[in-house]
């Protein structure tokens, strides 16, 4: 069961890891200016709504890795 439970908790953290690199930052910096005409030209709708999925992924993975964090330290410890 504790082992288990480790391998989610890895399964979590590589997830979390993975979509907090996938989400775009505050300041794009060259790549919002490159990318930039593109948005204006195509729309930008498509990148909103996945830069919300992202967030909320995000959310959803870390109050996972908490949880999963709170439960396998009290196993271990137990």
């Amino acid at each position: 069961m504790e082992l288990a439970l480790k391998i989610v908790l890895v399964i979590f953290s590589l997830g979390l890891i993975a979509v907090v690199l996938l989400q775009k930052g505050k300041s794009a910096g060259l790549a919002g200016a490159i990318s930039g005409g593109a948005e204006h030209l195509f729309g930008k709708q498509k990148a909103r709504g996945l830069d919300l999925f992202l967030q909320r992924l995000t959310v959803v993975l870390a109050v996972g890795f908490f949880l999963l964090a709170l439960v396998v330290a009290y196993l271990v410890k137990a």
